[in-house]
C-alpha cells in the first residue's frame, strides 16, 4: 500500500492555529515526538491518525492529504531541462526527495523559473519593438489550476453525477429535456435564432430578458453542450464561485476565464459520465471518433473529456491535449501528464499536429522523445468549427492527445506499431530553450548558452553556424 506523508500540510495547519507539537499531540492523542516526526516526513501517517485530524480540525483527510507532487515533479523535470541547468542538473531521486522535504521550496523554485521564462518573453517582444505581453495571462492561470488538480475535479464530477436526479433521458431526447429544465427550474427560455441575427455569436445569454440565443451556425452536438454550459453557470453557481476562490486567481480576466472552463468541464461529466465513459474507453481502447458518436459529443470533446479521466482508485490513461490554429499557434492545452506544454507562441514542429492539417479527419499518430529522453505516443487529428458563410469555410484546427509510451498498448490507434521499437522523432518545448542545437527545424536562436556565430560554416539552419 502506498505510504502517505503529510509534514508540510500538517506543519501549516499547527502553525495557522498557533498551536506548538506538544498542543497539536494532546489534541490528537499522540507523542509530541510523533507530531515532530510526521511534519518532517520521517513518518507516513496512519489512517487513525488521519480520521482524528479530521475530527479534531474538521478539515477533510482528502485535502490535507492532496498529493500533487505528480504534476509537480513533471514540472520540474521538465524545468531542468533547460540549458540554463545542464552543468548542475539533479537526478530523479533528488528532485523526488525534494518534493517529500521541501515542497514549499520546490513551488517557490518553480514560480521563479516561470517568472524567469516570462521575463525573458519580454525582453524578446522589446527586441523585436514589439509591446510586452503580461507576465501571467488568463489562459495559463487556468492552465495551472487545471494541472494543479490533475485535470480532475471531483465536486463537478460529484455535481455532475446528480444532474438529471436518477432520470434516464433518452439520447434524442435531451436536446428538449434540457430546454424544459432551464424554463422550469431557472426562468430561462432558449430561442434558435438566424445567423444574421446574431452575427459573430454562437451563444448569448439575456440576464436581463431571461434568454439564451443560440446562432443557427452551431450543430445539433454543441446546442447541446452550450446548453449543458449554461445550466452549469445558473444552476452551479455556488460551486463554480468556491472553486474560484479556492484557485488564488484575482485578476477578474482569470476569474472569468476559469469559471468558463468549469463550466465546459461541468457539461463535459454530465453528457458523459465518468464511470460509463471510462468504461466505453477500455472496452474501445480509446476509439474517440465511436464514443464521441456513443456519447453524442464532437470529437474534440471526447479527447478532452478523456484528458479528466484521473480519479483516484478509478483512473484513466492520463493524456495531455494540446489544439492548434493553422498557424502553429496553442490555442487550448489541458495536461494530466509529464510532457511539458509550450505556454507561449507554438508547439514544437517537429509534432505531426501540425502535418495532420494535409489529411482532414484523418488520425496521424507518432512517437516522440523529448531531450530529457522521457518517450510519448501521441495522435493528432483535425476538427471543423461552425462556419457562418461561404467566405468562412475551413474554419480549421487540429487536435492532438499523447499518453506515456507505456500506456500506449492500451490506445487502439497504436496497435499498427511496436512500441519496443518506434522510431522516436525528437521534440523539444519549444526552440526558444530547446537545447537540441543541430535540429533543422528550428526557428529561433536559442535565448541561453547559444553556440557563437561562426561565418565560415553554415550548417543545417541558419541558427546553427
Amino acid at each position: 500500500m502506498q505510504k502517505t506523508f503529510i509534514g508540510p500540510h500538517l506543519r501549516r495547519l499547527r502553525l495557522e492555529r498557533g498551536e506548538t507539537q506538544q498542543q497539536m499531540a494532546r489534541a490528537l492523542g499522540i507523542s509530541a515526538s510523533y507530531v515532530n516526526l510526521l511534519e518532517n516526513n520521517e513518518r507516513s501517517v496512519s489512517v487513525a491518525v488521519m480520521l482524528r485530524v479530521f475530527e479534531v480540525y474538521g478539515v477533510d483527510w482528502r485535502d490535507i492529504a492532496d498529493d500533487d507532487g505528480t504534476s509537480q515533479l513533471a514540472d520540474l523535470r521538465a524545468m531542468m531541462q533547460d540549458p540554463l541547468f545542464s552543468d548542475l542538473r539533479p537526478d530523479l531521486a533528488q528532485m523526488r526527495a525534494a518534493l517529500v522535504h521541501s515542497p514549499g521550496l520546490v513551488a517557490s523554485f518553480l514560480r521563479l523559473h516561470s517568472a524567469y521564462q516570462a521575463a525573458t518573453d519580454q525582453l524578446l517582444a522589446l527586441s523585436a519593438g514589439d509591446t510586452p505581453q503580461i507576465l501571467s495571462t488568463p489562459e495559463a492561470a487556468v492552465h495551472n489550476e487545471f494541472r494543479r488538480h490533475r485535470n480532475h475535479f471531483r465536486e463537478l464530477e460529484t455535481a455532475a453525477e446528480g444532474f438529471w436526479r436518477g432520470a434516464s433521458i433518452e439520447s434524442d431526447e435531451i436536446y428538449p429535456a434540457l430546454k424544459q429544465r432551464l424554463r422550469d427550474q431557472v426562468g430561462v427560455r432558449v430561442r434558435l435564432v438566424r445567423v444574421e441575427d446574431l452575427p459573430g455569436t454562437l451563444r448569448q445569454y439575456d440576464d436581463a430578458r431571461g434568454e439564451i440565443l443560440l446562432s443557427e451556425a452551431l450543430d445539433h452536438t454543441n446546442r447541446i453542450f452550450q446548453l449543458v454550459h449554461m445550466c452549469g453557470l445558473l444552476e452551479q453557481r455556488p460551486l463554480l464561485d468556491m472553486l474560484a476562490a479556492r484557485s488564488g486567481i484575482t485578476d477578474p480576466r482569470g476569474v472569468a476565464r476559469l469559471r468558463v472552463e468549469l463550466a465546459n468541464y461541468f457539461a463535459a461529466a454530465v453528457l458523459m459520465p465518468y464511470d460509463a465513459y471510462l468504461a466505453e474507453a477500455r472496452a474501445t481502447k480509446y476509439d474517440l471518433d465511436h464514443m464521441a458518436t456513443r456519447f453524442g459529443v464532437s470529437f474534440e470533446q471526447a479527447c478532452h473529456r478523456a484528458t479528466t479521466l484521473q480519479r483516484d482508485g478509478a483512473q484513466g490513461v492520463p493524456f495531455f491535449f494540446l489544439r492548434i490554429d493553422k498557424g502553429g499557434n496553442v490555442t487550448k492545452r489541458f495536461n494530466a501528464t509529464g510532457f511539458h506544454l509550450a505556454e507561449h507562441g507554438g508547439a514544437c514542429p517537429r509534432l505531426d499536429v501540425h502535418t495532420s492539417f494535409r489529411t482532414p479527419g484523418r488520425i496521424v499518430p507518432q512517437f516522440v522523445e523529448m531531450p530529457d529522453r522521457s518517450q510519448f505516443f501521441v495522435f493528432s487529428r483535425t476538427v471543423d468549427r461552425p462556419s457562418w458563410a461561404r467566405h468562412a469555410q475551413d474554419n480549421r484546427l487540429a487536435v492532438a492527445m499523447g499518453c506515456a509510451i507505456e500506456h500506449a498498448p492500451e490506445i487502439g490507434y497504436a496497435e499498427a506499431f511496436s512500441v519496443t521499437g518506434a522510431r522516436m522523432t525528437p521534440v523539444g518545448i519549444n526552440c526558444r530553450i530547446c537545447p537540441r542545437a543541430g535540429c533543422e527545424q528550428r526557428a529561433h536562436q536559442a535565448v541561453i548558452l547559444s553556440q557563437p556565430v561562426d561565418e565560415h560554416r553554415r550548417g543545417a539552419t541558419r541558427f546553427e553556424a
